[in-house]
């Protein structure tokens, strides 16, 4: 399908491996895929430069980046300083509330979906996707299938394009893979993992700490995939 007749797509881009992913199912499916990033004050700001190198690697139309500090209302190892990321797995370390770990950032995709949703009614597109998964994840309720078909019932109540007689869609096709699944997708479709960043602290240069939830994950996935992991390393401290 050529871009001139491509439905329009609004993509939810962290710069990570699974976003990355289903931006690549994204464009397989003959979307036109308009990328959306978040500055929200994350330790991880690198992935964002990672964002850019996925979005124009994998061939998305436009790349927007929006500024929001969700550092002042905290509640996360990924938006308040005082709060550490938890290391190895260590159960004590990961969990604040409940089953819930420190590193869920309240209201996170919530918020990113909304503003997807706003600049989808300015496109005049009514697919949505994000990368979320309820398989290899961290306990996150927002990642759950149950968010995502309320989310979609939110958007048909909440804006002109539902009540007019649109009929948005948000897409989350990675919900039910594991990681390793995820990568070898991603693998097929020609998703380059090397420009990704995952980890919850990575540096400056984009070097994965290796230690993280997302790290261990990351590095599962790529062992059971059968596929060389391509992620750079700081050296340990």
């Amino acid at each position: 399908m050529s871009p001139s007749s491509s439905k329009k797509a609004v993509v939810l881009l962290s710069g990570g491996l699974d976003s990355a992913t289903a931006l690549a199912v994204a464009r397989r499916d003959g979307f036109e895929c308009h990328a959306l990033s978040f500055d929200y004050g994350q330790r991880h700001s690198a992935e964002l430069a990672a964002a850019a190198r996925v979005a124009s690697t994998l061939g998305a139309v436009a790349h927007k980046v929006v500024r929001l500090d969700l550092r002042t209302i905290g509640g996360s190892a990924l938006t308040d300083a005082t709060i550490a990321v938890p290391v190895d797995g260590r159960a004590e370390d990961v969990h604040a509330h409940g089953d819930i770990p420190v590193t869920y950032v309240p209201a996170r995709n919530t918020v990113f979906l909304a503003l997807a949703l706003g600049w989808a009614e300015v496109l005049g597109a009514l697919d949505l996707f994000i990368g979320v998964n309820a398989v290899d994840y961290s306990g996150y309720p927002d990642c759950r299938p149950e968010f995502i078909a309320a989310f979609a019932g939110l958007a048909q109540l909440a804006t002109k394009a539902g009540v007019e007689g649109g009929r948005f869609q948000v897409h989350a096709p990675l919900m039910a893979l594991h990681k390793h699944e995820i990568i070898r997708l991603g693998a097929t479709l020609g998703v380059d993992y090397a420009l990704t960043v995952s980890c919850y602290q990575a540096d400056g240069d984009g070097r994965a700490c290796g230690v993280c939830d997302s790290c261990r994950f990351r590095k599962d996935g790529f062992a059971a995939a059968g596929v060389s992991d391509p992620t750079r390393y700081r050296a340990p401290t």
